[in-house]
């Protein structure tokens, strides 16, 4: 059993909860960084030490982080919406400002290595092949304020580790899997898909992961990562179509029997973020128009680097969907029996 003690940031989110979970399970002390009111249930019954803050706090963060060996910094306020200047501002203190204040009292304290979530959004597109960690972002693309803030955080990474820093980057795309309490997108979609209130669809595709894969990718990116790198962390790419096939399977529910056109639906999300959503900028919605973008751009990787440095294996991403829904039944979100 390892005697230091490592802290994670954002525990109770969908990543963040299952790595807490992981890093128990391998006998590891840790500390959790948790803002008030946010434990949706995840941290019940775990045997952690709790210190509260907001990253947008640096006494807060170095308090959080003094005694503390390697972190985990998995927080970071996830958006698919452009919102008012307000919420952008947010978005940016929160992510960026946030993982600043962490790598600063990293180095201020000796820390001895990190691993910072980063996203696909802040990785380079290429319609002609999959992305991999040499694309650069491209920032004259249309791109929502969270793309944004996660590419400036691997510049803050880059600072960090010029100045010194073991810090890596482990980023993740769409994430499906258990322990997800908030919950995600994703795992909406499967409740409502379970509980038959899902009516229609759109297709696209994009690159998912599952929490057993992008937990291991960032165990692996502690381990073996060279600092002042980034390793895309994936289980496969989807359709849509396909996605809600596995769900159906999972769940023994027929398909929604609407499979909207794309560009309809392109165009009603930006007719609603232009009339109605424009007095509500900030309220969360399912199809907003950079929702829309991300599937249409049918996005793809490559994570051979994790593959060849790390040693990462993806896993099925149809385990990955049975053990959410199964999670979701155990806690009583989804009743099978409805």
């Amino acid at each position: 059993m390892s005697q230091d003690k490592i802290l994670i940031t954002g525990a109770t989110g969908h990543l963040g909860a299952n790595l807490l979970r992981r890093l128990l399970l391998d006998g590891e002390t840790v500390r959790v960084f948790q803002r008030p009111g946010r434990d949706h249930g995840a941290l019940q019954g775990l045997d952690v030490e709790m210190v509260y803050g907001d990253l947008r706090d640096p006494d807060a963060v170095h308090t959080a982080i003094e005694g503390c060996s390697r972190i985990y910094h998995c927080a970071a306020m996830v958006s698919t919406i452009d919102g008012n200047k307000a919420h952008k501002r947010e978005v940016f203190e929160v992510n960026v400002l946030g993982t600043r204040h962490i790598l600063e009292a990293a180095l201020r304290f000796g820390v001895q290595k990190v691993v910072v979530t980063g996203s696909l959004s802040a990785t380079g597109h290429d319609p002609e092949r999959p992305s991999d960690e040499s694309m650069p972002f491209y920032p004259f693309d249309r791109h929502m304020p969270y793309g944004f803030t996660k590419h400036l955080v691997e510049h803050e990474c880059l600072r960090a580790h010029a100045a010194g820093l073991n810090v890596v980057v482990a980023t993740s795309c769409a994430i499906i899997g258990p322990n997800d309490y908030v919950p995600s997108r994703m795992g909406q979609v499967l409740i409502d898909y379970a509980k038959g209130s899902l009516r229609a669809y759109i297709p696209g595709g994009f690159e998912f992961v599952s929490t057993r894969d992008i937990v291991e990718g960032h165990v692996l990116a502690m381990h073996s990562g060279r600092s002042g790198q980034k390793y895309i962390i994936s289980s496969t790419y989807s359709n849509v179509d396909d996605l809600m096939a596995l769900f159906g399977e999972v769940t023994g529910r027929p398909k929604p029997r609407l499979r909207l056109p794309a560009r309809w639906m392109a165009l009603m999300a930006e007719v609603a973020d232009r009339s109605w959503f424009r007095l509500f900028p900030n309220r969360p919605r399912r199809f907003t128009p950079g929702a829309v973008r991300l599937l249409q751009m049918h996005r793809k990787v490559d994570h051979s680097k994790a593959r060849d440095e790390l040693g990462f294996t993806p896993t099925p991403l149809k385990d990955a969907v049975r053990e959410a829904y199964e999670d979701f039944v155990k806690r009583g979100v989804i009743d099978p029996r409805v």
